[in-house]
């Protein structure tokens, strides 16, 4: 009944084998399957980890042990209230002192770069965020992402990497998460288990808690750069071209309204930073954000943080309520962080109203994806007109839109600048002045490209013209690279 589903069985070719021996052997190499050459890369397997000696290791696992008994030991002897009034000296000669009495008595014997390790580290626990001090202080980390006590990835030159930094456990992140949020009179817990705060040098910080938080809390902090970069470093970063720098002068300067659009980490509010340097000192600017990161230069700023609502679910002040009354403190300028929500109305209605010059940011992919998201952010905050109603209000309102991308590389870059010029029927039309052309890539991932104009001239021109920025036209030239 089953035969037909049978396996064939291994003894069948081996009896005919005697009677065609001879035949048998010369099909073998003709019939044999060809290998096929696979036209996929191969794809690491292996999990991220840390490269490091079991040697290593072990003097890591013993270090750690030691900084929790003396972690504790200091949390009994040091008077806590007294610290805030104590220097930085005062307070490191008493961490050595009670530290150095404890491994005596323990017969701890350490050499002097384990010593001073071990002091600094006790140090960083008492007055600062534990282990993440060593990452905040290195000049070359972007990003800190830490996933659960033991992993903590960090950004470099646009790449991650695992670090070999941990956490003791579970307990000791949530006392570091709750000393940062605590600071700036907000919580985290298990009703409310997600937090955005920044910490004491402006850096950005969000955390998200169990039980969200399945396998250990996550925490992202964004750094805060010390020093600002400017149009000039971002020219030569090659974050975009000489030619494109005289052309967002001309824009800011002569008060177009500026969105700048792009993904997570594509550097939109680095880029909104550097295009506030071109804003005139006499010009009174309102800053409004969900955590203040604009570092503007200028003499005439107001800065407006948003709040959460409280325990009770009363006190919050959204950017929409900022930016209401930021309205009635007779501004020159708005500059709004980011646009995620209703405030979008009153962004616009502020644009098309007499405050020129207007900019903020928007999650986008492109120029034509940011007037989209636009238009659902319109949709979403319960404001019933015509499709053509909100897109007319937009295009009278936004005049340029800069987009912000990170290439695969970890290259940030302005891929395009796009005038935004009015409508034709029942569409918003635009045009691209500025690209990034794409050539190719290297052997070692890196991509080869030029920034160019598209030749299409400059829609505000005249604009630039009659407020003084007579640009050439061999800008709006296309180049070859």
């Amino acid at each position: 009944m089953f035969s037909r589903y049978k396996k064939d069985a291994p003894a069948s070719p081996v009896k005919a084998a005697p009677k065609t021996a001879p035949v048998a052997a010369e099909p073998a190499p003709q019939t044999a399957p060809v290998e096929k050459i696979s036209l996929r890369k191969p794809m690491p397997k292996a999990k991220a980890q840390v490269e490091s000696s079991d040697k290593d290791r072990k003097r890591k696992e013993r270090l750690s042990e030691i900084k929790l008994d003396l972690h504790r030991e200091l949390l009994d002897n040091l008077n806590l209230s007294a610290l805030e009034n104590a220097t930085e000296a005062n307070l490191r000669a008493e961490i050595s002192a009670i530290s150095t009495e404890v491994l005596q008595e323990r017969a701890v014997v350490l050499n002097r770069q384990e010593r001073n390790t071990l002091f600094q580290e006790l140090y960083d626990e008492v007055t600062g965020l534990g282990p993440l001090e060593t990452l905040l202080k290195d000049e070359s980390v972007n990003d800190i992402l830490v996933n659960g006590p033991q992993q903590i990835f960090v950004e470099r030159s646009g790449k991650l990497q695992l670090t070999d930094i941990t956490f003791k456990d579970e307990k000791h992140l949530l006392r570091i998460i709750d000393k940062i949020v605590s600071a700036v009179g907000r919580r985290v817990d298990e009703s409310n288990p997600y937090v955005d705060a920044r910490l004491a040098d402006g850096s950005r910080f969000n955390a998200m808690v169990p039980p969200i938080a399945v396998d250990g809390s996550l925490v992202s902090i964004r750094k805060f750069k010390k020093d600002k970069l400017g149009i000039d470093d971002l020219v030569g970063f090659g974050a975009f071209s000489e030619e494109m720098a005289a052309y967002l002068q001309a824009a800011v300067a002569t008060r177009l309204n500026v969105i700048v659009s792009g993904g997570t980490g594509s550097g939109k509010t680095t880029t909104l930073n550097a295009l506030s340097s071109f804003i005139d000192n006499s010009e009174r600017i309102l800053t409004i954000e969900d955590t203040a990161e604009l570092q503007l230069q200028q003499t005439h700023v107001g800065r407006m943080e948003s709040r959460p609502p409280n325990v009770e679910g009363k006190g919050e002040v959204s950017p929409r309520d900022c930016l209401k009354n930021a309205l009635r403190m007779r501004p020159d300028r708005i500059i709004v962080g980011e646009t995620r929500g209703e405030e979008v109305i009153d962004m616009l209605q502020a644009m098309n109203t007499g405050h020129d010059g207007s900019m903020t940011t928007i999650h986008a992919n492109s120029a034509r994806d940011g007037v989209s998201r636009l238009e659902n952010m319109i949709a979403m905050a319960g404001i019933e007109m015509p499709i053509k109603a909100v897109r007319s209000q937009i295009s009278s309102a936004v005049n340029l839109i800069v987009q912000a991308s990170r290439l695969q590389d970890g290259s940030r870059r302005m891929t395009s600048i796009t005038e935004i010029t009015g409508m034709e029927g029942d569409v918003i039309s635009m045009q691209e002045i500025f690209r990034f052309q794409r050539t190719g890539l290297t052997p070692e991932n890196k991509i080869l490209g030029h920034f160019t104009a598209t030749g299409v001239r400059s829609h505000f021109s005249e604009r630039f013209r009659m407020w003084g920025y007579d640009l050439p036209a061999h800008i709006y030239e296309p180049t070859a690279g």
